[in-house]
Order: structure tokens, then sequence, then C-alpha cells
């Protein structure tokens, strides 16, 4: 599939074939498009958990306590991409870098959040290029998720990706709302210019 078009057809999907599991060789696809997003000094402070086992998938959505309707809850995959914080602060101090040890303030914006998102983004343009859908959403909190599956105290959730091969879908209603058209969002050479003539 051409890449314009796997943009213009990234949707978010909330209802899967629950009886059409997703082949592990296109997870580990997508999971290595995920490597490939941009990371503030290499750092690379990513990680990702994959369930696929029902079990698995059952302690989860028990886990979050419902963070999405359950439809969603039928994806034969979820995968949590999670930022590690501490992999910056340490890729920073090294001497071509160095800021003192954890020093956070050098961060205006998190980063480890930004680069694991960019991360997550090419794991949805993954989906759609394998012919199956996906729903990037947020959790309310991280604690009984992390207890539950062991994941490290540096790890922090930026979401999940529910994924597989859709099915009939019922529309979001936020489909109605336009999408914003470039000359308002683009601001050319300063904020208020549009596109040079």
């Amino acid at each position: 599939m051409e890449f314009e078009e796997v943009v213009r057809r990234r949707r978010m999907v909330r209802r899967f074939q629950q009886d059409k599991p997703v082949p592990r060789e296109i997870i580990h696809e997508l999971l290595q498009h995920a490597l490939h997003a941009p990371s503030a000094g290499f750092s690379q402070g990513w990680g990702f958990l994959v369930l696929d086992e029902a079990d698995d998938l059952g302690r989860f959505w028990k886990a979050t306590k419902g963070d999405v309707n359950e439809s969603v809850q039928t994806a034969p995959v979820v995968i949590v991409p999670l930022a590690h914080k501490q992999a910056y602060l340490d890729r920073y101090a090294e001497p071509d870098k160095g800021f003192p040890p954890n020093y956070e303030d050098r961060w205006r914006v998190p980063y480890w959040h930004i680069d694991t998102g960019m991360a997550a983004l090419l794991i949805l343009l993954g989906v759609v290029d394998n012919g199956l859908g996906a729903l990037f959403f947020s959790m309310a909190d991280a604690t009984e998720l992390k207890a539950e599956f062991g994941i490290p105290e540096p790890y922090d959730p930026v979401g999940g990706i529910a994924l597989g091969y859709r099915a009939q879908d019922v529309p979001s209603p936020n489909l109605q709302r336009p999408r914003r058209p470039v000359e308002d969002v683009v601001h050319w050479g300063a904020w208020g210019n549009g596109e040079p003539s």
C-alpha cells in the first residue's frame, strides 16, 4: 500500500473479528516498525508489553478496569507502549551530551513520552498497511497493570493499542466533526500568516 493511502485510511477501530487471530509474524513486523521511531539522543527509552493470549488479555482488561468499551475488549492483541524516562536522563548524562546525572530540567517537554508516542504511531500505520484495525486508548491508572504484569517501575505506559482484523464497526460520532483545514493550522513564516503566494 502506498504511504499516502496508509495515512489517509488510518482510523481508530473499536470492533474486531473475535475468531481471527493476528499472526505473530505480523505482530513482530509492527514492533520492528516501532523501533524505527526517532528518539532523542538515540536513547530508545521505550518498551512494549505484547498480549495475544486469551488469559493475558483477560488479566489486562481486569487490571485496567474497563478503560474502553466492551467491543474493544474483543481485540485479539493489545500492545502497551511504555516510556522509560531514566534511559533519557542516563543518555544525556553521558560525556557527549554532558548534562548532570538525572538532570530533568533539561527537558522542557518529556521526550520519553513523545518518542514512545511516535513509536506507537508507527505501529498504527503498520496496522493499516497489514489490513488490520487498531485503537489507541488511554489508561486512567496503570498501577494494577504494572503489578499484574511485572512491569518495572521506571517504565510508564503511555496508553494501549488494541488491534486485530476489523469487524463491522459503528462509525464514531467524532467523525461528524470536520477535519480542520490546513490553512487553519499551518502558519508560514509567522503565526497568523497563510500560505505564501
